[in-house]
C-alpha cells in the first residue's frame, strides 16, 4: 500500500528542542492503517515504512499515538538535504511494508 499526503512537520518538545520531528497522518488514513494492520505488531505498536519527502526517501516506522493517530519521524538527515524544518508544509510518500 503506498499513499501520498500533505502535512506539517511539528517538533516533540523534550528536554532538547531539536530532539525529534514528526508528520502526522491524516486521521482518515490512520484509521484505515489502524484497521488494516489489525492483529499482532512490533514494538510500541510501530509498523514498518519506506517515506519519502522531495528527493529523499529512508526505512522508518509509524508509531501510534492517542492525539494524531500515527506519526512519522523524519530524520534530521532528510530535513536537512530537503531544507525543512518544524511548520513547513511536505508532501509525503508512505509505502506501508507490514501490511
Amino acid at each position: 500500500m503506498v499513499v501520498d499526503f500533505d502535512a506539517a512537520l511539528w517538533a516533540w518538545v523534550a528536554e532538547r528542542p531539536d530532539s525529534w520531528t514528526f508528520v502526522s497522518l491524516p486521521g482518515d488514513l490512520a484509521e484505515d492503517i489502524r484497521e488494516l494492520a489489525a492483529g499482532p505488531r512490533r514494538g510500541f505498536g510501530s509498523l514498518r515504512v519506506r517515506a519519502g519527502i522531495g528527493g529523499s526517501s529512508w526505512a522508518t516506522s509509524i508509531f501510534p499515538d492517542r492525539t494524531h493517530g500515527y506519526v512519522l519521524p523524519v530524520k534530521r538527515a532528510i530535513r536537512r538535504a530537503e531544507g525543512v524544518g518544524p511548520g513547513d508544509r511536505v508532501t509525503v510518500s508512505l509505502e506501508l511494508l507490514d501490511l
